[in-house]
């Protein structure tokens, strides 16, 4: 009798997804940790591919972090940040933070003095207290903001990912519930949704600067929307609602981030907000800013990466641990 053939899943036997993959000298200098490496992986649908380990500072190299919350009810557009809650932006100035009640329907929602001055988180503490889930009590009925030096690390805190070398096309559209979805080319995490129900369920507002970033204790600063650092008047700024936009990132499956398209576009995407074209392949749009989700979901097989789960400080604190790579490598400078 003849032996039994099993059946052994290799890259060769996927589909690629028509995506040029990452391309290492897109990032600006600056932007990662160390040079791009390559390392063997298991995509989820078990196929034993090659991928990329892409390691960013967590720190933006090319843009300004800040301003966030108003220090009273009327600071302007100009020095405040703004507010996304999955269906509508505001600019975060004064006049918002007076119209709480009448945007959320809730006579509860006050979150400034009688003279004005806005309940900012001003300390280390409350902005701990205040920037999580669970808000401590004490702490809510605040404008949350941090920086650097509130944070459990007290610095930028590095995000590794690792992305197949060729994107793989998967059964069927998915979306992946972890803390990040990929990395822009000026060195962030691109986050997953904010929690704005809990959010706005404690009468916080969890503010972001005009680039679509804000701070958490163990995250350091990371993106939920991409605006062009243009706040509110993204939208408004566009030109040429048709024409294309550019490269600000990767996903996890690495597929290409363009920057979103205008409302008024008439550029047909699919269920991920991606197409292809003769120049760039396939690639992603990020989402319009107040989705508060820059990558809406994956047309493509993601790696399973151990290393993601122990990112960000332990418990006790301090820098995460990076994640190491095999030659050859790719340079990004």
């Amino acid at each position: 009798m003849g032996g039994i053939l099993f059946a052994t899943r290799s890259a060769t036997t996927d589909t690629p997804l028509g995506a040029p993959g990452v391309v290492a000298s897109s990032f600006k200098k600056g932007a990662l940790v160390k040079d791009i490496a390559t390392e063997s992986c298991t995509l989820t649908n078990g196929t034993k591919t090659t991928c990329y380990r892409i390691e960013v500072t967590g720190s933006p190299v090319d843009t300004k972090i800040g301003p966030f919350c108003p220090e009273t009810t009327s600071t302007t557009a100009k020095d405040a940040g703004i507010w996304l809650d999955g269906s509508k932006i505001y600019n975060a100035d004064g006049k918002f933070i007076v119209d709480l009640a009448t945007i959320y329907g809730d006579a509860k929602w006050k979150l400034y003095d009688d003279k004005g001055k806005v309940a900012v988180t001003d300390t280390k503490e409350a902005f701990q207290g205040a920037a999580r889930p669970d808000v401590v009590e004490a702490y809510k009925y605040r404008c949350v903001e941090g920086q650097w030096s509130w944070t459990q690390s007290g610095k930028p805190v590095a995000r590794s990912i690792l992305v197949p070398v060729t994107p793989v096309k998967a059964a069927s559209a998915t979306t992946n519930q972890g803390m990040n979805l990929g990395v822009t080319i000026n060195g962030l995490s691109i986050s997953a949704s904010a929690p704005v129900q809990a959010i706005l369920g404690a009468y916080t507002i969890a503010a972001f600067d005009d680039c679509g970033g804000h701070f958490n204790p163990i995250e350091g600063y990371h993106l939920h929307a991409f605006t062009n650092c243009e706040g509110a008047d993204y939208e408004a700024d566009i030109a040429d609602p048709n024409a294309e936009t550019s490269l600000i990132g990767y996903a996890l499956d690495g597929v290409a981030v363009f920057a979103p398209l205008s409302a008024k576009t008439t550029i047909k995407v699919d269920e991920c907000n991606g197409r292809t074209t003769a120049k760039d392949g396939y690639h992603y749009y990020a989402q319009a800013p107040e989705k508060n989700r820059i990558i809406k979901c994956f047309m493509g097989l993601t790696a399973d990466d151990g290393s993601a789960e122990q990112q960000g400080p332990p418990p006790g604190g301090g820098p995460p641990a990076s994640a190491g790579g095999m030659a050859p490598r790719l340079t990004g400078k």
